[in-house]
């Protein structure tokens, strides 16, 4: 289905053009059609010829002058046959399948074409017969080469310059120009470079780049501009662009060129003593985004060199030029800002995954919570996970949100007990501007946060009863409505939550949702208190101990064995929490190589599962006793279970070596003697 549309102008045949199937030509005055039509009757955009349906069309886009085929308008499509001729402002274009039965005098096509007008040297010489070359003959590379000349800063001393138009050298320069000012690293090496090219290919000799401070807002005045970078090359120093000049350019967006300006103080430079030194001036405006950024500023002294309109052009363009490298710096520099925080954050990223969000032990308790947890980060279950204050159920919460799927999504916690009810309905859920006083603008909340990712809720027996309600409408899968609102929103979230109270115990109490408790309950970690897996004690104190060392500075070789038979034995109420802060404190205040027992700061407080494991032993073999004998018994039994050991005896039952050698002389406790080992 090949066609061709043999061109003519005026009264010679110009062209062939080859139309190829699946390729649509446009025809019209601006230069990106494929097909230019150098005439003002023409529209840009004026039609177009295209293949439909096994059938070349040509369609008139609108245009202002219409097009013709046969010396008739067309309206809308018209299927083009062979013999056509549309005619376009001063353009005909034949339609034609086949070159040869088009010319059948014998002549190839191309050569009838322009032998019959006797053009076809003058078109060759013009470099106009593309089209004809690719009909006639086979594609061939002619030249080849590595490097442009352009971009060479060296002129090519085999060239005449005579021969070449002014024109030629100014694009040359400036193409040169452009490469050279995309490859600095700073404004000031930009600032030079375009000066440096402005002294070479104008008739100026002095000159400065000038730029308004980065963050500038505001109307910009002469006072504004910052000094970049000066040159000249006959006066002994730069004279700072006039303020009525600077303003001018500033204002207008546009370059000047002002002449004969030693009389008129508006536009020259003056010196310390008043003189003006230029007798042209060319000021061009930088500009980013439609808006002035700064301005370069050259002028000669020299009345034999004076800039011309050719030079005011060229000055532009370099300005233009410095614009968008300067452009490229700034986003260059920005780039390099956020990668540089971005580097901080995922630092202090890994930090906090590595150092709170890993779970330190080997106990068997550990490991069967470490099962738990590769069992259910896959599923999308509900998670809750209980344990006493301070054993790590945040811990638990991370590593199960960073095992699963969802490991690249958000992960937010929050408090529920640290919040009123209305402050933590709008946490949740969000809210809407105007919602209630100080609600400026919509808030989204942590549900809408954590979309696609994982939701802890610690402390969830703190929740009201109205937001119980509305946080299990949410974990049925039911869109919620932010905070005096009313659209609905819909959010996949897992929900993981915690608590250090008995929820079974709140549920039978009646302050806690049993529909509630039975949805969350769908997986449950209990996470053991330090009380109960001492032998991770050793290992969590090492832990601590290198971290706090690193983050101090400090050297600490270790603990002594006294201090780690005591962390042993103690029941450490306040779980993990209260280890890492104490070893923290000796980190910080021991004066020796080893932290010792006089170093920890332990507490007399008693754990919050003693009353109920004492309760229980108690109910299990309950003999009534008065205090004093249950004290005995306990301090008796205490001591036997340390070999008569006092200090560790009276470490366990929290009082001092004194104190435990009154209550043994009062209750008469017989003394027991031990070989030590």
């Amino acid at each position: 289905m090949v066609a061709y549309l043999i061109i003519r102008e005026g009264s010679k045949w110009t062209d062939v053009f080859r139309l190829v199937q699946g390729h649509t030509v446009t025809i019209g005055r601006a230069p990106t059609n494929q097909i230019v039509i150098k005439d003002d009757r023409c529209s840009r955009y004026h039609a177009e010829i295209f293949m439909s349906q096994g059938d070349w069309v040509i369609r008139d886009l609108d245009s202002r002058n219409g097009s013709l085929v046969n010396e008739d308008p067309i309206r809308g499509d018209y299927t083009l046959k062979a013999g056509d001729v549309a005619k376009i402002a001063s353009m005909q274009l034949a339609f034609v399948h086949d070159l040869a039965a088009a010319f059948p005098d014998g002549t190839t096509s191309s050569e009838h074409i322009f032998k019959s007008s006797g053009d076809l040297d003058e078109l060759a010489t013009e470099g106009s017969s593309e089209h004809v070359l690719d009909i006639a003959e086979p594609t061939t590379i002619t030249h080849r080469r590595g490097q442009t000349k352009f971009l060479k800063p060296e002129i090519d001393e085999t060239i005449d310059p005579s021969g070449i138009p002014k024109v030629g050298h100014a694009a040359t320069r400036l193409c040169q120009i452009a490469f050279e000012l995309a490859n600095q690293v700073d404004v000031t090496a930009v600032a030079n470079l375009s000066l440096e090219g402005l002294f070479e290919s104008t008739m100026v000799d002095a000159g400065a780049v000038l730029l308004l401070p980065r963050a500038f807002r505001g109307v910009a005045t002469e006072k504004d501009l910052e000094l970049i970078a000066s040159r000249t090359d006959k006066l002994p120093t730069y004279h700072r662009i006039s303020r009525f000049l600077a303003n001018t350019v500033l204002r207008e967006g546009e370059a000047v060129l002002a002449r004969n300006v030693m009389d008129d103080s508006r536009f020259g430079s003056r010196d310390s003593k008043g003189d003006i030194h230029a007798t042209s001036v060319v000021c061009a405006p930088i500009r980013q985004n439609g808006k002035t950024v700064g301005i370069i500023h050259l002028y000669s002294s020299d009345s034999n060199r004076i800039p011309g309109p050719d030079d005011l052009e060229f000055t532009l363009a370099v300005a233009d030029n410095v614009a968008l490298a300067l452009k490229n710096l700034g986003r260059q520099q920005e780039l390099t800002e956020t990668l540089s925080q971005s580097q901080v954050e995922i630092v202090e990223l890994r930090k906090r995954l590595g150092a709170e969000s890993q779970i330190i032990g080997s106990s068997p308790l550990i490991y069967a919570v470490h099962e738990q947890i590769a069992r259910a980060a896959p599923s999308r279950a509900t998670i809750l996970i209980a344990g006493e204050s301070g054993v790590g159920k945040e811990l638990v919460a991370r590593a199960v949100h960073f095992s699963s799927p969802r490991k690249n999504a958000p992960f937010i916690c929050i408090n529920c007990a640290a919040l009123s009810e209305s402050l933590l309905e709008s946490e949740l859920f969000g809210h809407e501007r105007g919602a209630f006083t100080g609600a400026t603008e919509r808030k989204i909340g942590k549900f809408e946060a954590a979309h696609e990712g994982t939701l802890m809720l610690d402390e969830i027996g703190e929740l009201s009863a109205a937001i119980q309600a509305k946080f299990l409408r949410v974990l049925e899968g039911h869109p919620f409505e932010r905070v005096g609102g009313n659209e609905p929103v819909q959010v996949d979230v897992r929900v993981i939550a915690a608590t250090n109270r008995s929820l079974e115990r709140e549920v039978e109490q009646e302050r806690f949702r049993r529909d509630l408790y039975f949805r969350l309950r769908v997986v449950e970690i209990t996470v053991p208190p330090l009380r109960k897996r001492p032998e991770d004690i050793v290992e969590l104190a090492s832990h601590f101990l290198q971290k706090f060392n690193s983050e101090t500075g400090r050297k600490l070789l270790g603990f002594t064995q006294s201090a780690l038979d005591h962390m042993k034995t103690y029941r450490w109420p306040g779980n993990v929490r209260e280890l890492k802060n104490v070893i923290e404190r000796a980190v910080l205040l021991t004066q020796s190589e080893r932290i010792g027992i006089e170093d920890l700061a332990l507490s007399n407080l008693a754990t919050s599962g003693d009353t109920a494991e004492i309760s229980a032993h108690i109910s299990q073999q309950y003999e009534p006793l008065s205090l004093a004998e249950m004290e005995r018994l306990h301090i008796s039994a205490t001591l036997e279970a340390t070999s008569w050991n006092k200090s560790k005896a009276a470490a366990i039952l929290g009082i001092e070596r004194s104190t435990l050698d009154r209550k043994i002389r009062r209750y008469e406790i017989p003394v027991k003697t031990y070989i030590r080992k």
